[in-house]
């Protein structure tokens, strides 16, 4: 038996934020990060609570990639307030903060009522607005949690929150919505519902990044992205993701490069890999990868032809945002490359968004993804 499951509410467009004003609540917890404080993010959010009424307390403790201490002093904060709603102010580290708070209380049996959960993302890129995904790092290990409880009530999409976004986070997030929304498509949990948010997020992708990375202040653009981002995020709550989020997960938690730019330098080499690009390229996922190209306007009168247009095109927009072409091309030296390679491996492989590959990896074959990864720009 199947399921899609649509959650939260999503308030989305210019001034989205004075939803805030109509919360039913008395008291809000937010939290968020001091960059969001430094730069009146977190002001702008507390001053339509207030003309409601409501009493505020800030948690501005999050830290990039945020551990498991981090959690604990969310978990602190909350119990000292006993707020009824909770609202996460920041990107994907603040939201997946904010969920690893509200879900640990649930678990530790500290929480008798789930406070009303609000999510307010200020890049478009992770889409843990409208997700049951949290990610929490403990020492150099990055843990995928997933769990129906962490998904927000409301998620407020405002476009004025994102265009001070600087352009190399705006390059790294966005590979982010787009890896998001690929790696959706060919999951093996994948359906027509996945499969048509996961389709239109890769249209709005290749449409909107580029102009939101040259000219940060184009609102129009800025929405597109925003939205991009939550749709592709509810394409993958539902059908999950791949090794590309294995292998970045791992990379980033040793390496410490940036999410969305791990998963952008991993990107065409396991779409190689689950097409089987270089053999016979008749996969169920080729045929999906060049639908995809043809929906873009890009060369695919057959399989290989549609999977390398797809190749590139990824390839072509890596470049045009300044990303690295490869792992090396990070700083990273080939010694300790070499040294964390089979502890990457070996975490990618029981990563949780390993399952739903569409193409079951070995290790050797992680390692492979890796080893070309870490020298190559493509392997078309």
């Amino acid at each position: 038996m199947n399921q899609f499951q649509i959650k939260p509410t999503i308030q989305f467009g210019a001034d989205a934020l004075k939803r805030l004003c109509a919360l039913p609540s008395q008291r809000a917890l937010v939290i968020t990060d001091q960059a969001m404080v430094k730069f009146g993010i977190t002001e702008m959010v507390i001053r339509p609570l207030q003309a409601n009424y409501m009493s505020v307390e800030v948690f501005a403790d999050v830290t990039p990639d945020p551990d498991i201490s981090v959690i604990a002093r969310g978990m602190k904060a909350f119990m000292a307030f006993q707020p009824d709603v909770v609202i996460a102010v920041g990107g994907g580290s603040v939201i997946d903060a904010a969920k690893g708070v509200l879900y640990t209380l649930a678990q530790g049996g500290q929480l008798t009522e789930k406070p009303y959960f609000v999510a307010v993302p200020t890049t478009s890129g992770t889409g843990s607005e409208v997700t049951a995904f949290s990610v929490i790092k403990s020492n150099t290990e990055k843990w995928v949690v997933v769990d129906e409880y962490m998904l927000p009530d409301l998620a407020i999409l405002d476009p004025n929150l994102v265009t001070s976004v600087p352009a190399h986070i705006t390059a790294d997030t966005g590979m982010d919505v787009l890896c998001h929304a690929l790696e959706a498509y060919v999951s093996n949990q994948a359906s027509d519902f996945s499969d048509a948010l996961a389709e239109k997020a890769v249209q709005l992708v290749f449409r909107h990044l580029l102009d939101c990375y040259q000219h940060g202040n184009d609102l129009h653009a800025r929405e597109k992205m925003h939205n991009a981002s939550s749709i592709a995020g509810m394409a993958f709550t539902n059908a999950s993701l791949g090794i590309t989020h294995s292998l970045a997960h791992a990379l980033g938690g040793k390496f410490g490069v940036p999410h969305g730019r791990a998963n952008a330098l991993m990107m065409s080499h396991v779409i190689a890999f689950n097409a089987d690009f270089h053999h016979q390229c008749d996969t169920a996922a080729a045929l999906k990868y060049t639908r995809l190209s043809a929906l873009l306007g890009l060369p695919a009168t057959n399989t290989r032809e549609g999977v390398r247009s797809l190749m590139v095109a990824i390839d072509v927009l890596r470049e045009q945002l300044g990303l690295p072409a490869n792992i090396q091309a990070c700083g990273i030296a080939e010694s300790d490359f070499n040294a964390a390679l089979a502890t990457m491996v070996a975490l990618a492989k029981q990563d949780n968004c390993t399952p739903t590959s569409p193409r079951s990896a070995s290790e050797t074959e992680l390692e492979t993804l890796y080893r070309h990864s870490f020298l190559s720009a493509s392997l078309t």
